[in-house]
Protein backbone atom coordinates (compact mmCIF):
# COMPACT_ATOMS: atom_id res chain seq x y z
CA UNK A 1 0.00 0.00 0.00
CA UNK A 2 1.46 3.59 -1.07
CA UNK A 3 2.61 5.40 2.37
CA UNK A 4 0.08 8.61 1.01
CA UNK A 5 -2.39 5.91 1.26
CA UNK A 6 -1.81 4.49 4.66
CA UNK A 7 -1.07 7.86 6.42
CA UNK A 8 -4.24 9.36 5.33
CA UNK A 9 -6.05 5.93 6.71
CA UNK A 10 -4.28 5.81 9.65
CA UNK A 11 -4.62 9.86 10.30
CA UNK A 12 -8.33 9.81 9.15
CA UNK A 13 -9.15 7.46 12.31
CA UNK A 14 -7.21 9.05 14.47
CA UNK A 15 -9.10 12.34 13.84
CA UNK A 16 -12.18 10.45 14.83
CA UNK A 17 -10.80 9.78 17.79
CA UNK A 18 -9.33 13.41 18.61
CA UNK A 19 -12.89 15.00 17.28
CA UNK A 20 -14.34 12.65 19.98
CA UNK A 21 -12.35 13.21 22.60
CA UNK A 22 -12.35 17.03 22.19
CA UNK A 23 -15.70 17.67 21.02
CA UNK A 24 -18.44 14.83 22.14
CA UNK A 25 -18.16 15.34 26.30
CA UNK A 26 -19.82 18.55 25.57
CA UNK A 27 -22.58 16.72 24.24
CA UNK A 28 -22.60 13.55 26.14
CA UNK A 29 -20.80 14.39 29.61
CA UNK A 30 -22.13 18.16 29.86
CA UNK A 31 -23.99 17.21 33.31
CA UNK A 32 -20.31 15.70 34.61
CA UNK A 33 -17.72 17.71 35.92
CA UNK A 34 -15.27 19.36 33.91
CA UNK A 35 -12.65 16.58 35.41
CA UNK A 36 -14.96 13.59 34.62
CA UNK A 37 -14.88 14.88 30.77
CA UNK A 38 -10.87 14.85 30.63
CA UNK A 39 -10.68 11.66 31.97
CA UNK A 40 -13.23 10.35 29.27
CA UNK A 41 -11.43 12.45 26.72
CA UNK A 42 -7.93 11.47 27.77
CA UNK A 43 -8.87 7.70 27.43
CA UNK A 44 -10.23 8.48 24.21
CA UNK A 45 -7.14 10.56 23.11
CA UNK A 46 -4.84 7.06 23.52
CA UNK A 47 -6.57 5.60 20.61
CA UNK A 48 -5.86 8.49 18.98
CA UNK A 49 -2.21 8.92 19.69
CA UNK A 50 -1.49 5.19 18.70
CA UNK A 51 -2.83 5.65 15.20
CA UNK A 52 -1.31 8.96 14.82
CA UNK A 53 2.47 8.50 15.93
CA UNK A 54 2.63 6.04 13.19
CA UNK A 55 0.76 7.73 10.58
CA UNK A 56 3.22 9.99 11.26
CA UNK A 57 6.25 8.17 11.00
CA UNK A 58 5.20 6.04 8.13
CA UNK A 59 4.14 9.85 6.40
CA UNK A 60 7.53 10.84 6.98
CA UNK A 61 9.27 8.45 4.89
CA UNK A 62 7.92 10.13 1.90
CA UNK A 63 6.60 13.22 2.39
CA UNK A 64 7.94 16.57 3.77
CA UNK A 65 6.77 17.84 7.50
CA UNK A 66 4.61 20.54 5.89
CA UNK A 67 3.16 18.50 3.37
CA UNK A 68 2.12 16.22 6.96
CA UNK A 69 0.79 18.85 8.43
CA UNK A 70 -1.58 20.27 5.52
CA UNK A 71 -2.21 16.26 4.78
CA UNK A 72 -3.72 16.23 8.92
CA UNK A 73 -5.64 19.67 8.72
CA UNK A 74 -7.68 18.51 5.41
CA UNK A 75 -8.74 15.62 7.12
CA UNK A 76 -9.57 17.65 10.36
CA UNK A 77 -11.81 19.34 8.08
CA UNK A 78 -13.15 16.69 6.37
CA UNK A 79 -13.93 13.95 9.79
CA UNK A 80 -14.84 17.74 11.66
CA UNK A 81 -17.99 18.67 9.03
CA UNK A 82 -19.82 15.56 9.65
CA UNK A 83 -19.26 15.07 13.24
CA UNK A 84 -20.34 18.92 13.92
CA UNK A 85 -23.40 18.47 11.59
CA UNK A 86 -24.33 14.79 12.20
CA UNK A 87 -23.61 14.26 16.08
CA UNK A 88 -23.60 17.53 17.18
CA UNK A 89 -26.65 18.60 15.15
CA UNK A 90 -25.02 22.01 14.43
CA UNK A 91 -26.70 23.65 11.38
CA UNK A 92 -24.83 23.30 7.88
CA UNK A 93 -23.05 26.28 7.29
CA UNK A 94 -21.54 27.57 3.81
CA UNK A 95 -18.31 28.74 5.97
CA UNK A 96 -17.30 24.63 6.14
CA UNK A 97 -17.04 25.01 2.48
CA UNK A 98 -14.99 28.34 2.13
CA UNK A 99 -12.80 26.35 4.92
CA UNK A 100 -12.29 23.61 2.71
CA UNK A 101 -11.44 25.52 -0.39
CA UNK A 102 -9.02 27.42 1.41
CA UNK A 103 -7.61 24.07 2.33
CA UNK A 104 -7.66 22.91 -1.43
CA UNK A 105 -5.93 25.74 -1.79
CA UNK A 106 -3.00 24.70 0.52
CA UNK A 107 -2.85 21.11 -0.37
CA UNK A 108 -2.03 22.79 -4.06
CA UNK A 109 0.87 24.88 -3.06
CA UNK A 110 2.53 22.16 -0.23
CA UNK A 111 2.39 19.23 -3.08
CA UNK A 112 3.13 20.78 -5.99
Amino acid sequence: MPVLIKTSILLTFSNIFMTFAWYAHLKRLNDQKWYIAALVSWVIALFEYLLQVPANRIGYTRLELSQLKVLQEVITLSVFAPFAIFYMQQPMKLDYLWAGLCLVGAVYFIFR
